[in-house]
């Protein structure tokens, strides 16, 4: 979002930094999702130790060394994505 530099009290640097950080953690943000979905699409696997800073489709994942569900897990994350894709490509009702 770039609403900071609408704030009367910022001068003009203060505004155009505001404005290259907005557009950072948009773009970092927008790279973390396109990397997000490509993990749930190629390897949706928990990994061994814990994580810090887990992204939002993570949880779902299968979990490590779960040999036995593993492709069931794989089939149902890879049909939640086609899902959510064919939703977004839907034309509006």
């Amino acid at each position: 979002m770039y609403d900071r530099t609408h704030l009367a009290y910022l001068n003009w640097l203060e505004k155009i930094n505001c404005a290259y950080c907005s557009y950072g953690n948009g773009l970092m943000a927008y790279g973390r999702e396109v990397v997000a979905l490509t993990e749930k699409y190629w390897c949706p696997i928990k990994h061994a130790r814990r994580r810090m800073q887990a992204h939002a489709h993570y949880h779902g994942f299968a979990d490590y060394g779960d040999a036995e569900n593993y492709r069931a897990e794989l089939a149902r994350l890879r049909e939640e994505l086609r899902q959510i894709s064919a939703k977004e490509a839907a034309p509006p009702a």
